[in-house]
Formats: structure tokens, C-alpha cells, sequence
């Protein structure tokens, strides 16, 4: 596996349309500062780094409304390794009209769209959520 980021998006998308309740991903520090933007801008509940086995994983908690909706409606990597997409500080903008969020890895760490544009910092879109 190449991209880590991509498996852990796709392991968060497949586990929420199944209403699963946690999953659980490789680690790597990337992704922990991933889901630390995805907690605070509340799509998920939590997620713990499980250090006991040889390899290091996190569990993710995922986030449902009471009638059993997911609050991630969709996920997408953005940036691949094959074509890497980048936004300068000037063009960091809202996404689906302030309900998602564009996730940005930049100089000052791995910052929401909304951060971003306050930080006036651009970088690598990572990926997109609403």
C-alpha cells in the first residue's frame, strides 16, 4: 500500500456506510492530524492511537445523528500521489458553501480550510468532507 491516507479515508467512508460504529486504521502521524480536524470540526467522536501490538493503529469512533445518519456525508481524497493538488493562501476558500471542510496539510501542520484562510497559510489539499 502507497497512499495511508487514501486507505484510512476509504476505511472511515466504508465503516460509515455500514453504520459501524468504530474502525480501525494504520498508523501514521499524518492521519492522526487528520482525524484530530475531522474530531474538531465534528465528523467523528474520537479516535485513540492503540500502541499494544507490534504494529501501531488507531480506533476511530464515528459520529451519528439520532436517527442513525452518519455526519459524514462524504469523503474524498483530493491530493494523490500520482497528482498532487496544492492551493496557494489567496485561493483557500469555503467548501460546499460552509458546511464541509477542505483538509489542508501546510507549514504551520495539517489545518482546516477555515484555519487555513485565518492562518493565511496555503498548501497540499489533502481531502474534502461535508
Amino acid at each position: 500500500m502507497n497512499d495511508i491516507i487514501a486507505d484510512s479515508i476509504t476505511r472511515i467512508r466504508n465503516a460509515s456506510l455500514r453504520r459501524q460504529e468504530a474502525t480501525k486504521l494504520l498508523y501514521s502521524k499524518t492521519v492522526e492530524s487528520i482525524l484530530g480536524v475531522l474530531q474538531a470540526k465534528g465528523y467523528i467522536e474520537s479516535f485513540k492511537a492503540d500502541e499494544s501490538e507490534v504494529k501501531r493503529y488507531i480506533d476511530v469512533f464515528l459520529k451519528y445523528d439520532d436517527d442513525g445518519r452518519s455526519a459524514i456525508t462524504e469523503i474524498k481524497r483530493v491530493s494523490k500521489p500520482g497528482r498532487r493538488v496544492y492551493t496557494s493562501a489567496k485561493k483557500v476558500k469555503k467548501f460546499k458553501h460552509g458546511f464541509g471542510a477542505i483538509i489542508i496539510s501546510t507549514s504551520k501542520g495539517v489545518l482546516s480550510n477555515d484555519d487555513a484562510h485565518a492562518q493565511k497559510a496555503g498548501g497540499e489539499a489533502l481531502c474534502s468532507v461535508w
